[in-house]
């Protein structure tokens, strides 16, 4: 578990400086009123909408799967907003990283803190099931206000990105543990202790389960909440996070723990997740990482591309 970001002489290398210098002008934007981020960031985003005509096809494509009796300039107007969204996600992730403790409190708001006080205190650790909403940054550093907690995540390539986000995601948790570390997900569970966990990306072909969501019969979906919730004898409760609708703030809510969860069989509670999914991602569509090639991978290497 990383419990403590490390930084070390090699981070001033001067192939990094670039990089330092793009770090120290994101730093001086948190000082700027959230509207006025939030106007900046959905100017970024209409101009990848513009000029970055493969990440537009992507996310056109997923709507296009996802929702296929969607009147088409509902869809283009839904497309506007998640690229409007996605830019401001910037600015969501800069805050998260960089604000006080008591300036996230002044902007956020919370539902459903006791359903995890209440999982803890019966001795069961809390199992996050969350998606990936565009604020998911600002989501972890509002949930360690009340509860500091274990973030399961992908470490970056570049040693740079990597101590700022192990920085930034401990300013308020506990730690972090890579995604394939099984065993210090199922003890930080059985401590009793929280983490997240998300299932709503294309891990690859042989983790899956081809199960519906949305439209899509057969979306590749792991079957991992399952696993650790029973390894780790916690229970799981959907998690969600937005971004309010006038630019104001951010808003949480955790929902009650899912009833027979784990059941006995993974492949009905894999899709009894995609159905959960689907559930969350409704709360706020446009605010939903739609950017992501979520059905890449086929059930056979023979099966055609979603994408082409």
């Amino acid at each position: 578990m990383v419990e403590k970001a490390q930084f070390g002489s090699h981070l001033l290398h001067p192939k990094h400086w670039p990089l330092w210098l793009g770090v120290g002008f994101m730093r001086l934007t948190q000082l700027l009123p959230l509207r006025w981020q939030m106007k900046m960031g959905a100017g970024l985003g209409r101009l990848v909408l513009k000029f970055a005509a493969k990440r537009k096809h992507t996310a056109e494509r997923n709507l296009q799967l996802c929702f296929p009796d969607m009147p088409q300039q509902e869809r283009d107007n839904l497309l506007k907003q998640n690229f409007e969204e996605t830019g401001k996600a910037i600015f969501d992730t800069i805050n998260a990283w960089w604000w006080s403790n008591d300036k996230i409190q002044r902007h956020m708001t919370m539902k459903g803190d006791q359903h995890v006080t209440d999982t803890l205190d019966s001795g069961h650790g809390v199992i996050l099931f969350a998606v990936h909403c565009l604020p998911l940054e600002m989501g972890a550093r509002m949930f360690g206000q009340f509860q500091p907690g274990i973030g399961v995540y992908r470490p970056h390539d570049n040693p740079v990105m990597e101590y700022l986000q192990v920085n930034g995601r401990l300013r308020s948790n506990k730690g972090l543990v890579p995604k394939r570390d099984l065993r210090n997900m199922v003890r930080s569970l059985r401590n009793p202790d929280v983490i997240w966990y998300t299932a709503d990306q294309d891990f690859g072909r042989s983790s899956a389960v081809f199960i519906p969501l949305y439209a899509v019969p057969d979306a590749a979906t792991i079957t991992g909440a399952t696993t650790l919730a029973k390894l780790g004898r916690a229970k799981v409760l959907p998690f969600f996070v937005e971004r309010n609708s006038n630019d104001d703030g951010y808003h949480m809510e955790i929902m009650p723990p899912l009833d027979n969860f784990p059941g006995e069989d993974e492949l009905a509670d894999a899709i009894r997740g995609n159905k959960i999914i689907e559930t969350i991602i409704d709360k706020n569509r446009p605010q939903y990482m739609w950017l992501h090639r979520r059905f890449k991978t086929r059930p056979t290497k023979e099966t055609p591309s979603l994408y082409e």
